[in-house]
């Protein structure tokens, strides 16, 4: 399920393959320029590959934070592309990307020096729900505007720090310091600038507003997943709002081990089945009205869960669809990720040091733009055509991620596949019966038992997954030498299906 097949549905009419929409270009489909011959609204400015190579112009503009070495890199790529396209306007575009790029980051970083140390006495928002570790809870806390991390180490006290939420305000007393060099560097992307020892902590104030609805609704699904055994209850919160603190080791591992850890992270697929659950009450609305409630509705969810990086993404690409599906613009899941890209790592240089990005990142590029070539080409193959979408965006999705999961945490599993063809379906649907189950749930404890029961089928499905594919997972060299039987079965499968294709005529519009 994606954004846009949810935008489609609420409007109540759909378009069948192969027929073009002509109600108005506002519900047009994609994009003719960039292959796409249904799209009858206006001819954008910038192109889809046009905007792709703009994205990664404003990643290594922020991530060398040389302007001169940004602009010698841009210019390069901007006279290739003007050379290939004749597009004077995308240049000056690439030329405003590098210098905004790297200023933006080098002001990032800059502001990760505290600008005030010692003590301190007063109110600290605090940042994040406590994460647990071994012999510790991290806390991130909002001082002067500035974060620091506080380690709660002593029993008690840990017991008082895991009940505070994200977003309450906390009296303390204490002392902040610099973080070493090391250490600055790996939490940066959560824009922590130092560490607070506390010596005391009293009152505790709810927040705001947004602060408050918010942890109502996580509370709410807290105590419905207390009617699951503990693992199970841990893992449903993990699916329906990212919240994986009691997730015990074994199953963040064996998660891992399998290829499904990505389940546990918030996604364009929560967003997805958040609008679909609110469909009914969008559709009654008028196109500007239901687009203001749908981008209003994504970000109470990208706030439910806690602005991850992840679901950053996934908030920032859903409501550039949305907007787009109301103005009649080009949707194409490819143009919509280099956009939000874009504009996010310029708002936020430091998103570019988080991996969870990054995973996110190249596993909707895999889903939306390498998962459906492969698709359609296993499509052609009789014997494969009922399972080559789910085969296919599996497949994508594993390419889009290779590259920072083999950099940061030296494998990809090869049980990934079959792992992710039995979970993900299941997971979904506990993503979209969980929310409105948990909330039920959570209110009326009397229907807890046989509202979350489902969920308890569905969770306890995933997990089993996860341990049968942590369990045979290969180790090296076994698994690289899995990996490349996958990728010469996947030639041999595109070249039979372009066999397939040339001797009975392909009528595919990429023809």
């Amino acid at each position: 399920m994606t954004v846009y097949s949810v935008l489609v549905s609420l409007d109540g009419t759909r378009v069948g393959a192969g027929e073009t929409d002509t109600r108005t270009p506002r519900y047009a489909d994609r994009d003719a320029v960039d292959g796409h011959a249904d799209f009858v609204g206006p001819v954008p400015v910038v192109r889809t590959t046009e905007w792709m190579v703009a994205a990664g112009v404003a990643i290594i503009a922020v991530w060398v934070r040389d302007p001169a070495i940004a602009l010698l890199f841009g210019g390069g790529v901007g006279i290739a592309v003007v050379l290939a396209r004749r597009s004077f306007l995308f240049l000056v575009l690439l030329a405003a990307l590098v210098v905004a790029g790297s200023i933006r980051s080098d002001q990032s970083w800059s502001s990760l020096t505290p600008d005030e140390i010692g003590p301190y006495r007063g109110w600290a928002r605090v940042v994040d729900d406590p994460q647990s570790y071994p012999g510790a809870t991290r806390v991130i806390l909002e001082v002067d505007r500035e974060r620091f991390e506080f380690w709660s180490r002593g029993r008690a006290q840990q017991q008082r720090v895991r009940e505070w939420r994200g977003g309450e305000w906390v009296a303390v007393s204490g002392e902040r310091s610099r973080l070493d060099p090391e250490r600055a560097g790996r939490v940066a992307w959560q824009h922590v600038v130092g560490e607070f020892d506390v010596d005391w902590a009293s009152d505790v104030d709810a927040g705001g507003p947004v602060a408050r609805a918010s942890n109502r609704v996580r509370s709410s699904i807290e105590r419905a997943s207390e009617r699951l055994p503990a693992d199970d209850g841990a893992l449903f919160r993990g699916l329906v709002i990212g919240d994986d603190r009691d997730q015990p080791r074994e199953m963040i591992d064996r998660f891992r081990a399998s290829g499904l850890s990505h389940l546990t992270a918030v996604s364009g697929q929560n967003v997805a089945f958040v609008l679909a659950a609110a469909g009914p009450g969008l559709r009654r609305l008028r196109p500007w009205a239901r687009w203001a409630v749908t981008v209003g509705l994504i970000a109470w969810f990208v706030a439910l869960t806690r602005y991850e990086p992840s679901i950053v993404r996934a908030g920032a690409m859903a409501a550039l669809s949305a907007t787009a599906f109301v103005l009649g613009r080009d949707r194409s899941p490819v143009r919509i990720l280099a956009v939000a890209v874009t504009a996010l790592v310029l708002i936020d240089p430091l998103l570019v040091w988080s991996v969870g990005f990054w995973l996110s990142v190249g596993a909707t590029l895999g889903v939306s733009g390498i998962g459906p070539w492969i698709a359609a080409r296993l499509g052609r193959i009789a014997a494969l055509r009922l399972f080559a979408l789910p085969i296919g965006v599996t497949l994508g999705a594993q390419i889009g991620v290779v590259i920072p999961s083999v950099l940061v945490f030296g494998r990809l599993p090869l049980v990934s596949i079959p792992a992710n063809l039995l979970a993900v379906p299941v997971a979904g649907m506990v993503m979209l019966y969980g929310m409105p189950a948990g909330l039920v749930a959570g209110w009326i404890p009397p229907l807890g038992e046989p509202l979350m029961f489902p969920a308890r089928l569905g969770t306890r499905w995933v997990d089993t997954v996860a341990a049968l594919g942590a369990r045979f997972e290969p180790d090296p060299p076994v698994q690289w030498i899995g990996w490349v039987a996958v990728a010469l079965a996947v030639v041999v499968l595109l070249v039979i299906s372009r066999n397939t294709a040339d001797s009975h005529g392909d009528l595919s519009p990429d023809r």
